[in-house]
């Protein structure tokens, strides 16, 4: 049986656990369903039972031959983030952006969901570009906006050794949007960048013997 995570319609109304009230005015479509509490949960191993805020058991709903979890439990059982708009009628899981982020669009060999090397700080990116090659004193990858957005936001840090220089670029042009050094004890930098127009970008960096570059794919992002 596949499995979905969904937070529409019926499933969001298990999800947030809020009143009836919200949703009068939404777009709710009829359906019958089936709460199915034989289903079991292990979570990293372990029996994980899913719970709304008051401490009460949830059990999934399965329709047409899909099952839809809980998703707020879930998360919180993941240590996924989790929040709910009642303007918009979104739900965000993860981290929440004002815009979109590049991990689509860009390339490179360093990019990595190993959780050994997606933390910095304590903070796991889930998605990054890491060049930990030692035998790489320069390293870069593409970014590709195809003139869609206005501005970037750019987060990098760098890891054992200072980055010589940092940069940006707009690779039809070869102009240099944004040149930098980045020091480790800078910590994770945000670089804003107007790149109104421009279809690629090439993002370099000069590291020194032993250095390591991090790039968080999730955290950066266009807008």
């Amino acid at each position: 049986m596949k499995k979905k995570w969904i937070a529409t319609g019926a499933a969001a109304i298990l999800l947030l656990s809020t009143s009836a009230g919200v949703y009068a005015g939404a777009n709710l479509q009829q359906i019958k369903a089936f709460l199915d509490p034989s289903i079991k949960f292990q979570v990293n191993g372990r029996p994980f039972q899913p719970q709304n805020d008051k401490g009460a058991a949830l059990a999934p709903i399965t329709y047409n031959g899909s099952t839809y979890l809980p998703v707020r439990a879930i998360s919180n059982a993941l240590g996924v983030a989790i929040d709910y708009s009642g303007k918009t009628n979104t739900i965000f899981l993860g981290e929440k952006l004002e815009g979109v982020p590049i991990a689509d669009s860009a390339g490179g060999d360093f990019r990595t969901k190993d959780p050994q090397l997606t933390t910095y700080n304590g903070k796991d990116y889930k998605y990054v570009f890491f060049n930990n090659s030692s035998g790489r004193r320069s390293s870069g990858f593409m970014l590709y906006p195809k003139g869609k957005y206005q501005k970037l936001y750019f987060q990098t840090a760098a890891v054992g050794k200072d980055i010589e220089e940092f940069f940006i670029s707009d690779s039809d042009t070869d102009t240099k949007l944004k040149i930098d050094k980045i020091n480790v004890a800078d910590g994770m930098k945000t670089y804003e960048i107007d790149i109104s127009g421009v279809e690629a970008l090439y993002v370099h960096a000069k590291l020194q013997e032993g250095g390591n570059w991090f790039v968080p794919l999730t955290t950066s992002y266009y807008k």
